[in-house]
């Protein structure tokens, strides 16, 4: 029970970490990262994942700068197509809509990249069917063990989402064709402590033998 107790109190644990030190991560720390994403479950055992580790700093700069472009691409769309006042009809406060919808529209939201100390770009070959779910189980083990060592970790999509930006990164860093970039992992000792963001009720998620049944019989 107590090795249960802390496992879930890890995986609880786990949060998004926007700021960090500028303190580098030990190597022997990262090889465990990474071994804990080649335990990662995949189809037929195909273990279709790369990992692309980027230390970088002009390298890591560009990256967040990419990023950045994306968010300011993807919030102003949005802004234009009018769903941007449905994320933000929560706020009330009229100043703290307003620096939202500026951090939103100015690509503000993924660009901390660029300060994080270490950049792991989770890549994998194309011809893998199941290549989003076994990338994604590899991402997960990574996100898990960070929190176990002390770190802390942000999954970020913004520098791939087009693939025109996923063609940058591509040529940047020298990954080849057959390869699908699916996102950017910042990984650093935490400068921040967010508050857990609230879960969902397991009554709301959960049912039984049917869709919407929330009783289990006998």
């Amino acid at each position: 029970m107590e090795v249960e107790e802390q496992v879930f109190e890890v995986i609880t644990n786990r949060k998004s970490i926007r700021k960090y030190k500028p303190d580098p991560i030990p190597r022997d720390t990262l090889e465990r990262l990474i071994e804990a994403a080649r335990w990662a479950p995949s189809g037929e055992n195909a273990q279709p994942w790369r990992f692309v580790i980027v230390e970088d700093r002009e390298k890591i700069k560009a990256i967040g700068k990419v990023a950045g472009m994306a968010d300011r691409r993807q919030f102003s769309a949005e802004f234009v197509a009018g769903e941007t006042e449905k994320r933000l009809k929560k706020i009330k406060d009229p100043k703290k809509r307003q620096k939202v919808m500026e951090k939103l529209t100015g690509g503000h939201v993924s660009s901390f990249l660029e300060n994080a100390p270490l950049v792991i770009i989770v890549c994998g070959k194309k011809d893998v069917w199941d290549l989003p779910y076994d990338c994604s189980a590899a991402i997960e083990n990574i996100l898990i063990m960070a929190v176990a060592a002390g770190l802390g970790t942000c999954w970020v999509e913004s520098p791939v989402m087009d693939v025109r930006d996923e063609e940058k990164i591509k040529a940047m860093l020298e990954i080849p064709k057959g390869m699908k970039v699916l996102t950017a992992i910042s990984v650093g000792y935490p400068d921040e402590s967010p508050k857990p963001r609230p879960r969902l009720p397991r009554d709301e998620l959960v049912f039984y033998e049917v869709f919407g049944r929330k009783e289990k019989n006998g």
